[in-house]
């Protein structure tokens, strides 16, 4: 017998944002993204985190080694959010803070992007699942050395149950309709995509 597929969509009002070791030293070895396109697929998530009221947490991981000190424009982003700095745990969901942290956030839908793919993406995904949540990974926030190391993590976190998704997709599915906000959402996606901002100046001229 075939299990009847049920789409699981991530719901705004239960989701919460975890970016993880987004830190210096570490997105150094990003080689799947361009610096400029990995840092602005990064600020987009978080920009999204922002624009639905995501709560969001930050973390990282031994930031007095060579991972180095969490990129300073996240937390311009959030000010306000917790921040874990982990004293040397690999695994996020290692951290007893940093699961508490998840936990009070009070949502069932974990989305997910770091540095590096495979690593301290994966483990803490595959932990969430585990825990019972429901877990999506933003693939193009999340960055690693190479496009085979990458498949491979995300063809393990797939197997498992992680839902794969890009930035965009999170947004247009945490919107779901654009009569929601058609300024706000068109905004958001303009400053992170420059082809959108042209569609939007041709929506705005026609109005």
């Amino acid at each position: 017998m075939v299990d009847t597929f049920r789409y699981v969509r991530l719901e705004k009002d239960d989701a919460a944002c975890l970016l993880v070791d987004h830190q210096s030293g570490l997105i150094s070895l990003v080689q799947d993204f361009s610096p400029g396109e990995f840092k602005n697929n990064v600020l987009a998530l978080g920009a999204t985190a922002k624009y639905f009221n995501l709560p969001t947490i930050l973390t990282t991981s031994f930031e007095q080694g060579p991972n180095g000190p969490l990129v300073p424009e996240l937390k311009e982003q959030f000010p306000d959010a917790p921040y874990i700095a982990r004293p040397g745990n690999i695994n996020a969901w290692d951290n007893e803070e940093f699961v508490e942290a998840v936990r009070q956030t009070g949502c069932r839908q974990l989305i997910i992007a770091g540095v590096v793919t495979e690593v301290c993406v994966a483990f803490p995904a595959l932990s969430a699942i585990e825990a019972g949540y429901e877990v999506f990974v933003v693939t193009d926030a999340s960055g690693t050395f190479n496009e085979v190391t990458r498949h491979a993590a995300w063809a393990r976190m797939s197997a498992a149950g992680v839902q794969l998704m890009n930035w965009f997709g999170v947004a247009c599915e945490l919107h779901r309709d654009w009569r929601n906000d058609i300024e706000g959402l068109g905004t958001l996606l303009s400053n992170h995509i420059p082809n959108y901002r042209n569609l939007m100046t041709s929506y705005q001229a026609l109005r």
